[in-house]
């Protein structure tokens, strides 16, 4: 428990470097392009474009999903898979990309995810006012659900930074590990239910129980639980105690590998 009051302590005390450097991250990215910062909201609007007429109009032949139509139901969850994605991805190789400028400047390693992981918010929260407009023009109004988006918005995050610190650890240790993780992310994809509801599929029930145990099911769902008034988080007891269970568990690896390893992560590199 030491390793891990010591790291988020790191967290807290550079918070002013963390999100001065996730500024300049965003800007650093898109300074060449012509449209610049505009891409953040482009690039995954053209994704929802074609996942829209591939699995909206062809597999789910626009049917209506809880209630609402099937463009706004996709549209809560691959928001939320778009910030997780991109997320964990960019963590888990935050370290690795960036060591050498930290050995020669006076802040810990382990903020490194978290600058990711605040960086993508300026993608993110274009995108979620864009899926509050798409309910409204829906005819969604809101309720008091709405105010459960701060509970999984922290846990989200939460999740995040636990899960990119030990991937961050892994990816240096063991190079390979990156390119692992974006296959598995490929794979939880399809199966997490940003794009279809794996409750309607023709699986065995054994099967969706198990896939709800994944914690980016849990956390698409349960944005979609909130901005469609259908459930309140304490109504799925199991679910949130394996899903903290889960993020405490990689917090404690983490921050354990972490402070274990990154004294050598320059001579890792």
């Amino acid at each position: 428990m030491k390793e891990i009051a010591a790291v988020i302590k790191e967290q807290f005390k550079h918070a002013g470097i963390i999100f001065r450097m996730s500024r300049y991250e965003d800007k650093a990215t898109y300074q060449s392009h012509y449209l610049g910062l505009a891409w953040q909201i482009l690039n995954p609007a053209i994704q929802i474009g074609i996942y829209y007429l591939v699995f909206g109009l062809g597999v789910n032949g626009n049917r209506k999903v809880d209630g609402v139509p099937f463009i706004i139901w996709m549209l809560i969850g691959i928001t939320a898979w778009f910030y997780i994605n991109a997320s964990v991805l960019g963590a888990s190789n935050s370290i690795h990309r960036q060591v050498g400028m930290v050995a020669k400047m006076k802040f810990p390693v382990s903020i490194l995810p978290s600058i990711n992981i605040i960086s993508n918010l300026s993608s993110y929260i274009p995108m979620v006012a864009i899926v509050v407009g798409s309910l409204f023009i829906a005819g969604v109004t809101p309720s008091i659900y709405w105010l459960q988006f701060i509970y999984y918005f922290l846990a989200m995050v939460i999740f995040l930074f636990a899960f990119g610190l030990l991937n961050a650890t892994i990816t240096v240790l063991i190079r390979d590990y990156h390119i692992f993780l974006q296959s598995v992310l490929r794979l939880l994809f399809y199966v997490s239910g940003p794009i279809w509801d794996i409750n309607n599929r023709n699986m065995p029930v054994w099967l969706i129980k198990i896939l709800r145990l994944n914690p980016f099911y849990y956390l698409i769902e349960g944005f979609r639980d909130t901005f469609l008034s259908r459930a309140w988080v304490w109504e799925k007891t199991t679910y949130t105690l394996i899903f903290w269970c889960l993020t405490l568990m990689l917090l404690i690896l983490g921050s354990h590998l972490h402070m274990k390893f990154r004294a050598r992560f320059v001579d890792y590199i």
